[in-house]
């Protein structure tokens, strides 16, 4: 992915464009690394994105009409944005020269009632990337979304009070005022290919587009490479300077065959035209909106489930140890009967052998054989007898207890052997979060003070419509499987589960009609799809009226047990 400097410069000068006399009505932090303005600009209301995110920093405008995710207690700094920015409007957005950084000048009326002079830096510069709210007229830091203290670097540090420097340029050129002279010192002064002296040498040219400009260069001059000069290269860039500078762009989003985002750019890249599709748009921040909300959000969604496949590996390696030493201990268990044997052998020749033995040889006479029975000499015989019945006597009741805590176990593994399915099948930060509360309800996570439930409505299950024209019904998590099928579902529409596998509850609604095969058939595949059985083929599912489907007392959330099945295998499909 290159959001280089050209990019940032591209999105830069539309964003001012479109928001410059923009007024700033609201202020979300939604995120640790995130930030979203809402702009009022003449008639049109608009979302600017901000992230800092090592991964995935970057700024535009958002395209999805979805709810603005707000804290019931905002941070610290989004307290400090809205007393800084909140109200104000917008002069000017440019592009530091040609490098990663985007300011954001915001005039604004203090408590007082006097304007003053707000800056907004976005650095988007990988693991470095930060935004910091400045006072434009001294430089001073206001605050940032992530303090650089002196333990964190030497050479920079952001914190508030102390006066904003900006990252070294590494004496890189500006793109944008690139002359003949400069590219041909830069190039002569170089013992690197071109294409690494164009990144080293100049500002905002990421390594992909300096193998661009290379070979535009090379199509436009009729030469090979090793015979490209300044003059040849800096016809290209200055091409690709006017264009930015005038608007006229054509970003492109490359997509594999599955139409996942690979790359994107607002310049072509030869190497991608020729491996992949694409989809060109009419402005930067669309293209780059686009790329991320497909691209991004499922590392976003990565990121935001580490945490809870974190939790969920380690008590599930827990349980599968306890699982281990449970089954050993009820094998041994069951296995004591030689116990009762050795009481009931000593109590019949307790005056038989003498006392002070460690071991006592006498006849079984349950099988005519001789056995040699361990003795404790600290002991009588008597004693010796009583400690056996008891070793059989506790053993008997471990028996007991540990085929109790047995399926207890077992229920918990596969209750969070489902919860780990449906982490991994998620596809929105909704269905993580919903499985994050069922986790902290159940007592595996422990609520955060600033954990907040939104307000908004709950998740609704997915749904297909089947060849036949039934609705298909799929739960999202275990809870949501519970209300499908014991709260909503007719007793008489068909259900499915895939067998001894990990699962969404799967309901097709029959409406007083008769499913066709084929549908019956489609819900099977969909129940195979949203399963862990979903990159698999030939899984077996289990189907049968909701009606003979129940819930034992005390199970965990999403586990039934039913019956009068019968069992379809399917390759999964959605």
């Amino acid at each position: 992915m290159a959001y280089d400097g050209l990019v940032a410069g591209a999105i830069a000068r539309y964003l001012n464009e479109i928001l410059a006399g923009g007024r700033i009505d609201k202020i979300y932090h939604p995120d640790a690394e995130e930030l979203i303005f809402v702009i009022h600009a003449g008639r049109e209301r608009h979302r600017l994105y901000m992230s800092a995110n090592s991964g995935h920093a970057r700024m535009h405008l958002l395209k999805e009409d979805k709810d603005l995710a707000n804290p019931q207690n905002p941070t610290a700094f989004c307290m400090l944005l809205r007393k800084h920015f909140q109200g104000g409007r917008i002069t000017e957005i440019r592009q530091v020269q040609s490098e990663r950084i985007i300011e954001l000048d915001v005039i604004h009326v203090d408590e007082l009632g006097f304007s003053v002079n707000k800056r907004l830096i976005v650095e988007i510069m990988g693991k470095h990337s930060n935004i910091i709210a400045i006072e434009e007229s001294d430089g001073r830091i206001i605050d940032c979304i992530k303090r650089i203290t002196p333990d964190l670097s030497r050479y920079r540090q952001l914190l508030p009070g102390l006066t904003y420097v900006y990252p070294p340029d590494h004496n890189k050129v500006c793109f944008y005022t690139l002359t003949e002279e400069t590219l041909r010192q830069i190039i002569e002064e170089s013992s690197s290919s071109l294409p690494k002296t164009l990144v080293n040498g100049i500002q905002g040219v990421s390594p992909v587009i300096g193998e661009e400009i290379c070979k535009a260069a090379v199509r436009s001059a009729l030469k090979d490479a090793e015979a490209l000069t300044a003059a040849d290269l800096l016809k290209v860039m200055s091409e690709m300077a006017h264009k930015i500078v005038s608007g006229n762009v054509k970003p492109v989003v490359y997509v594999d065959k599955d139409g996942v985002p690979e790359d994107f750019h607002i310049f072509p890249l030869s190497d991608a035209e020729s491996l992949l599709d694409k989809i060109v748009f009419d402005d930067p921040s669309s293209a780059a909106a686009y790329y991320f909300s497909h691209k991004a959000s499922s590392n976003r969604i990565r990121q935001k489930s580490s945490d809870l496949m974190r939790v969920l590996s380690a008590i599930l390696d827990k349980l599968y140890l306890k699982k281990q030493r449970l089954s050993e201990d009820l094998i041994a268990a069951e296995n004591a009967e030689h116990y009762r044997i050795y009481g009931e052998l000593l109590t019949a020749n307790l005056h038989n052998i003498s006392s002070g033995k460690s071991v006592a040889r006498v006849l079984n006479y349950y099988d005519n054989t001789e056995v040699d029975i361990p003795l404790d000499p600290r002991f009588s015989l008597s004693e010796n007898a009583q400690r056996y019945f008891k070793k059989y006597s506790k053993a008997k009741t471990a028996v007991r207890e540990k085929k109790v805590q047995l399926d207890e176990t077992n229920h918990s593994i596969d209750y969070l052997e489902s919860i780990v399915t449906y982490v991994e099948n998620a596809t929105t930060l909704e269905e993580i979060e919903e499985i994050r509360q069922e986790l902290i309800e159940g007592g595996y996570l422990r609520r955060k003070r600033s954990d907040y439930r939104s307000s908004r409505p709950k998740l609704q299950p997915h749904s297909f419509i089947a060849q036949d024209g039934s609705r298909i019904l799929v739960g999202r998590n275990n809870k949501e499987n519970d209300y499908l099928t014991l709260k909503t579902a007719n007793k008489k529409d068909l259900w499915f589960h895939t067998k001894d596998i990990p699962g969404s509850h799967v309901i097709l609604s029959a409406e007083g009609k008769t499913p066709s095969d084929e549908a019956i058939r489609q819900a099977a595949s969909l129940a195979a799809y949203y399963s862990k059985a979903r990159h698999s083929t030939n899984v077996p599912v289990d189907y049968t009226q909701v009606r003979y489907v129940k819930k034992p007392s005390g199970a965990k959330p999403g586990m039934v047990i039913y019956s009068n099945h019968k069992t379809l295998y399917v390759d999964p499909k959605k």
